[in-house]
């Protein structure tokens, strides 16, 4: 009987939920205030792993300025990752910026935009069609 999901899932998984915890108690940094984890892909032989994140910013603060702070922080973050979860090997982190979630929203805007554009249009055209009765 095959498993419902791979170890590299299942890992991927414990690693998103700790890194959380992680982010939010333990790192200080006012640069990394708002990280949400979008989503971890770890490699096959498990010493890697691909951390997608999105930030909200606050005030001035940038989504490369925070990833610049979570790049410097790896190895830290590593560090208590460790303690925390019962590997072999603790995988090397690699924070991606995650663009779905603006990618989504400019998506919205456009199909928004679209919508209201073919409203206004068939507004246009009914008022022709009165005007010609």
């Amino acid at each position: 009987m095959a498993k419902e999901f791979s170890r590299t899932q299942r890992v991927a998984q414990q690693l998103q939920k700790e890194l959380a915890v992680i982010l939010q108690r333990e790192i200080k940094d006012p640069a990394i205030a708002m990280t949400t984890i979008s989503s971890v892909d770890v490699s096959r032989d498990m010493n890697y792993a691909k951390i997608y994140v999105t930030f909200f910013p606050i005030g001035e603060q940038t989504a490369e300025g925070s990833l610049d702070a979570l790049r410097e922080m790896a190895p830290y973050i590593r560090s208590l990752l460790g303690k925390e979860i019962r590997l072999r090997v603790t995988p090397e982190l690699n924070f991606i910026f995650d663009q779905s979630l603006t990618e989504g929203m400019r998506i919205s805007n456009l199909v928004s935009k679209a919508v209201r554009d073919d409203e206004d249009r068939r507004g246009d055209e009914e008022e022709v069609e009165k005007g010609e009765e």
